[in-house]
């Protein structure tokens, strides 16, 4: 969560995440911090590459997460969670990375310790991930997938 609330301030988002607004946002940025405006031994150059970096990260990021993503994913991720199995999962923080038998991961935001301790205690964990990740946590497709041998 922390991540989210760090990039929507770094691109001036309020609550929900348009792609049109954010795109002008990301654009402007671009133009101000691209690293070829300042010249070579300039200290801003160094500063400059690290906020471009740091600008394209949380583009990426937020396009991913944004409402209008996710609906136009709906249909695979219907379909990951409710005919794939869970293959593995790791909790690090408020981030719950779950991979899934057909390759897919995702990422949960949000995901208490405490929940995630119930998850791994419930008897079935893709019934207890139905149930309580699946409709209640922000998530986005991860660019982690499995790689068949």
């Amino acid at each position: 969560m922390k991540r989210i609330n760090e990039y929507k301030k770094l691109f001036g988002v309020e609550k929900e995440i348009d792609l049109k607004t954010l795109k002008k946002s990301y654009r402007d940025l671009v133009k101000e911090w691209h690293p070829d405006k300042f010249q070579n031994g300039d200290d801003l150059q160094v500063e400059a590459e690290i906020q471009s970096r740091r600008i394209i990260d949380g583009y990426h990021f937020l396009v991913s997460i944004a409402p209008e993503t996710t609906a136009a994913n709906l249909a695979t991720y219907t379909e990951t969670i409710t005919n794939s199995g869970i293959a593995d999962y790791t909790h690090k923080g408020l981030l719950l990375k779950i991979t899934f038998v057909d390759g897919s991961t995702y990422e949960y935001f949000g995901v208490t310790r405490h929940v995630y301790i119930k998850m791994v205690n419930s008897n079935t964990v893709n019934r207890f991930a139905k149930r309580t990740i699946y409709p209640n946590y922000l998530y986005r497709k991860s660019k982690e997938s499995l790689v068949e041998a």
